[in-house]
């Protein structure tokens, strides 16, 4: 008896041992990734300085994220694509609305290459810009993520909730942890500058791959940027179905190299800047399905005094606006039909293959949209060019 109690007390010890060693590993883990994630203090507080001029969000529980992928030479790792010259671009800006309801998911790419009204903005070394009409793409090299966020407010009159910063190791680190996303070639690619030579068909990417896959601009498809975006959409509607298919979510021994790889390289503003703003954020988008995750390019035309700048198509680019502010349904296709109120061809001179043109005289930051009421709810949603995650690019 005195031996079995012996040995039940040494049993206990140890499985006291081994949970308290769970414990402490689990909570390294969590510490570990929450400390990767980097707050953006900076762009918090200029955006408090500016906060009375900012939208008002019009639908609680509604949310939307300004994602942006950085062309930072500086880094681990993002040396080898060029000089670190100090300055950092908005390599791609995504506007992400997430519904109230958490049914559907609307990706926005915002061309670079957009004309529009940048505020003054704070420079890094504390300076102030003027206000200038110009390239999308100043904002954030000039002043960062505030000032593209009050930028894309100004163009787009939605309220910017939470906002995301990953580099390019990031994003080829996040891509290897998950194994490689496969995508569908419709022909196969040997580009040199894109540093990619693969087949036709169903590709399993890694992470260099990828990054050379959704960066190509010159050398691939058209050498457009619309096409470029269009790329970048396909992909990312192929790494969400990855990680539905895999069930990474739900999967622990999966997600903590994904989540490890990418809180990296991650700046976001203080609300997200912690596991469990992330966590509650993909909490909510647990049981949303591919099909509603939509992809398209906020409509644009070429430009009229430059072949190779974009400016808005109207009244396209408002009723999409109008629509994600009021959190309302948008849909997309492949080929947008002909008697469709919002059908545009989102390409122009000098970035595809023609497209409508637009000029009355204002720039693109007048062509901002105004506050309007809701329509009515029998009225169907316009139909905009774009693709699923649901969607094969072989299909």
């Amino acid at each position: 008896m005195r031996r079995r109690r012996r040995w039940l007390r040494r049993s206990s010890l140890a499985l006291a041992v081994v949970v308290l060693g769970a414990a402490g590993a689990g909570w390294a883990a969590y510490e570990k990734l929450n400390s990767n994630i980097t707050a953006d203090n900076d762009a918090a507080s200029e955006l408090a300085r500016y906060d009375k001029e900012r939208p008002t969000a019009l639908v609680h529980g509604a949310q939307n994220i300004l994602l942006i992928g950085s062309d930072t030479r500086s880094g681990n790792g993002n040396d080898q694509y060029g000089r670190d010259s100090g300055t950092e671009r908005s390599d791609t800006t995504i506007l992400l609305h997430l519904a109230a309801d958490r049914r559907s998911a609307t990706a926005v790419s915002l061309p670079r290459d957009l004309m529009v009204d940048v505020p003054s903005c704070r420079r890094p070394d504390g300076s102030r810009t003027q206000p200038v009409f110009t390239l999308f793409n100043y904002a954030f090299a000039t002043g960062g993520s505030a000032c593209t966020i009050r930028t894309v407010e100004r163009l787009t009159d939605i309220r910017v909730d939470h906002h995301m910063v990953l580099d390019f190791n990031g994003f080829k680190e996040m891509i290897d942890a998950l194994d490689g996303v496969e995508v569908c070639l419709r022909r196969p690619i040997d580009d040199k500058a894109a540093r990619l030579k693969l087949p036709a068909g169903k590709v399993t990417l890694n992470g260099e791959q990828a990054l050379g896959y959704v960066r190509a601009r010159k050398s691939l498809g058209d050498g457009s940027d619309t096409e470029r975006m269009e790329r970048q959409q396909r992909f990312l509607g192929a790494l969400v179905s990855k990680v539905r298919s895999d069930d990474v979510l739900l999967n622990p021994v999966k997600l903590y190299p994904v989540l490890d790889a990418a809180t990296s390289s991650l700046t976001t503003d203080p609300g997200l800047a912690s596991l469990r703003g992330l966590y509650e954020l993909a909490r909510g988008l647990r049981n949303l399905r591919t099909e509603r995750v939509q992809f398209l390019t906020a409509p644009r035309t070429s430009y009229p005094y430059n072949a190779n700048r974009d400016q808005l198509v109207e009244p396209a680019a408002e009723k999409l606006f109008t629509r994600l502010r009021m959190d309302q349904p948008v849909e997309v296709t492949k080929e947008v039909p002909d008697n469709s109120p919002a059908k545009t061809s989102n390409t122009a001179p000098g970035h595809g293959d023609g497209g409508e043109s637009h000029d009355d005289g204002k720039s693109a930051g007048q062509w901002a949209v105004e506050p309007g009421m809701p329509r009515q709810a029998s009225e169907p949603p316009p139909t905009f060019r774009g693709n699923t995650a649901a969607q094969d690019a072989c299909g």
